[in-house]
């Protein structure tokens, strides 16, 4: 509302020089204004006096406030009604109905702010694009594609410390779901079963081994076998030796050749195969000082480290390539050993990959 140049007390002054005989014309020369505005101070302060006119005005203020708010109400009521029709939870979507509010009704960013419950700042904000979100993502589908059964943990940890990116998981997780990556996989259910004993975690390297055998299929449909060691401290493994039989003349020349790189662990554990329960191994083990650890029949959780191992073969290569030779599964193993202990980060090291934890102990 526009204010008056002519304070209350000048009015009240004027209205009273009328009162007392003082023509119309005249006053409105005196005081420069128009007959239609003496008029119209006569119709709303004719008779009052200072305090009325004050408590008059304080009235008019009052209402016009409250007119003005019941109008924003009502506005901001009919608002919400409509979003409610819409799911509105993360901010960014309040955010885009705030917007739609302010163009399609003409209302106020604050208004609109107030409406959907978020601060002017959220409004008005506007998103950087960076070039690190297309490498990140470049690596991300890269990871996903090579490595199919791997998820959001193994990816982030790979890029934090393996290639030692300092990106924040939130935003690698943000990207990952732009991505579409995280489809979700519904759990079986299990039977509820006494939680077994924990095995023992070596202190050090060479302290003990885990090995064991896999089975699969040439595409010609021929059987082989693979012969997989492991070492428990650091997860690392140790060899890979693949044939269409394996013999304990064959397991003891691969634990030969492991002895004379890396040195005579203490113990090896395995189950009751036949080529571990053999003579031929027994006595080798006896004259090379090692002790043979069999686990209990149909307990394959007592050498958990190694099956867990085997899973991680079976999954990560094993299962998703069609191989035609014994050569070719070989030279495939061999590779994928050597980035399994290199570049694969391993969750039960807390994220680091078997070679790095013997450069921390180191």
């Amino acid at each position: 509302m526009k204010k008056s140049r002519y304070t209350d007390s000048q009015i009240l002054a004027i209205l009273k020089q009328a009162e007392a005989g003082t023509p119309v014309p005249t006053l409105c020369r005196e005081h420069g204004m128009s007959s239609a505005t003496f008029y119209k101070w006569r119709a709303r302060y004719g008779g009052m006096d200072a305090s009325l006119m004050a408590r008059l005005k304080e009235l008019e203020d009052e209402n016009r406030r409250l007119k003005k708010m019941y109008a924003e109400e009502r506005l901001k009521a009919e608002i919400v009604t409509e979003a409610l029709a819409k799911k509105m939870v993360r901010p960014s979507q309040r955010r885009e109905g705030a917007v739609q509010a302010v163009q399609s009704k003409g209302i106020s960013v604050r208004l609109a702010c107030q409406a959907f419950r978020i601060s002017e700042t959220c409004y008005r904000y506007q998103p950087k694009l960076s070039h690190e979100n297309a490498e990140i993502a470049d690596w991300l589908i890269r990871l996903t594609h090579n490595q199919r059964n791997w998820g959001f943990g193994l990816c982030f940890l790979y890029l934090r410390n393996v290639k030692g990116f300092g990106w924040n998981h939130k935003r690698v997780y943000r990207i990952y779901r732009e991505l579409a990556l995280n489809l979700r996989i519904k759990p079986r259910q299990r039977l509820q079963r006494e939680k077994p004993e924990p095995l023992a975690v070596p202190k050090s390297i060479n302290q003990v081994w885990s090995m064991d055998f896999m089975h699969d299929q040439l595409a010609d449909g021929r059987a082989f076998r693979l012969f997989n060691v492991l070492d428990d401290y650091n997860r690392e493994g140790l060899t890979i030796e693949v044939d269409f039989s394996l013999p304990s003349a064959r397991v003891i020349r691969a634990l030969d050749q492991l002895i004379a790189w890396r040195g005579k662990p203490l113990v090896i554990r395995c189950d009751n195969g036949p080529e571990y329960i053999s003579q031929l191994l027994t006595d080798w083990a006896k004259a090379q000082g090692i002790a043979i650890t069999h686990i209990q029949p149909g307990k394959p959780q007592q050498n958990a480290y190694v099956e867990r191992y085997n899973r991680t073969v079976r999954h990560d290569w094993l299962n998703q390539h069609l191989f035609d030779t014994i050569a070719q599964v070989q030279d495939f193993a061999t590779r994928w050993l050597w980035t399994y202990n290199h570049e694969r980060p391993n969750m039960a090291l807390g994220g680091i990959t078997p070679k790095q934890k013997l450069a921390f102990v180191a």
